[in-house]
């Protein structure tokens, strides 16, 4: 009881943060800046306690806060492409530097370095892409499309669990998370989808829907959402049981560490903006 209590307290905590940091440009860069800083450190670390794998955790956390912060000053049209210079020569520093450290396997130094970057630092910058639009003569902030991919993951992770809880008979991927199931997917899937659908009709109601989407539109970025999510919470239980860890840290109570709070997000982002890129094309 005094743990689901913890875990309530901290669930509310943290997505009232979330909600609120999206509210304001500065608040939200700031925020992501945070998280994608503390989530490459944890990242590092965990890999870190691997034998024969030695990372360079604060220049990789510096690295991947500066991408998120370079891609918010470009996205917004306050800095110009150069701003990734700096970026690009801190990546081949860290792999030219294998050269010199005489580390035992240096192919699964660079791997997990890069990985840092790939799997968590461009996630949380595309964020960017999905807040800073242009609309033909000038770049504005919308907290309407990178807000809704986080309400779509906490919708499915609900519905998820009451659907699983009352129909769950077949194991989705029992290899990697025996406790999720086809039910419990298709019916947070479900509503999901159906939930897109109300937030087209609220944006339209309220002149929010920044993004210019329909309902069906709506729906199908609700459900690249679930999708995308599910394997990104199925991708970071692999790679907690490749380490041979339950959780990735401890610094949310009841919710573990940042890649277990975050992971969903970090496939369903990238998927999300790939998503209402392709739709832009047609």
């Amino acid at each position: 009881m005094k743990n689901f209590i913890v875990r309530t307290i901290t669930g509310i905590f943290f997505v009232a943060a979330i909600v609120v940091g999206f509210l304001n440009p500065r608040a939200m860069v700031m925020l992501f800046a945070l998280v994608t800083g503390m989530t490459i450190w944890e990242f590092a670390g965990l890999v870190n306690d691997r034998p024969k794998t030695t990372i360079n955790r604060f220049i990789c956390t510096v690295a991947g806060v500066y991408l998120f912060l370079a891609m918010a000053g470009y996205n917004s049209g306050i800095t110009p492409s150069s701003v990734f210079i700096p970026y690009l020569v801190s990546i081949i520093y860290l792999l030219v530097a294998e050269l010199y450290l005489k580390a035992e396997d240096p192919i699964n130094n660079w791997a997990y370095t890069m990985m840092s970057q790939v799997y968590v630092a461009l996630p949380f910058s595309l964020l960017n892409v999905l807040a800073f639009q242009s609309n033909g003569t000038a770049i504005q902030y919308t907290f309407v499309a990178p807000l809704a991919v986080f309400v779509f993951l906490w919708v499915n992770d609900s519905g998820a669990y009451l659907c699983g809880s009352l129909l769950g008979r077949h194991k989705l991927f029992p290899r990697v998370s025996p406790g999720k199931s086809w039910e419990g997917s298709i019916g947070g899937g479900i509503l999901v989808m159906a939930f897109a659908v109300g937030v087209w009709y609220l944006t339209n109601q309220y002149g929010m829907n920044d993004l210019g989407l329909n309902a069906l539109e709506w729906a199908g970025l609700g459900l690249t959402v679930v999708i995308f999510g599910t394997w990104g919470d199925l991708i970071e239980s692999l790679f907690k049981r490749t380490l041979g860890i339950k959780d990735s840290g401890n610094i949310l109570p009841g919710h573990g560490g940042m890649l277990d709070r975050f992971d969903s997000s970090l496939l369903a982002i990238p998927a999300a903006v790939v998503y209402l890129y392709t739709l832009s094309l047609f």
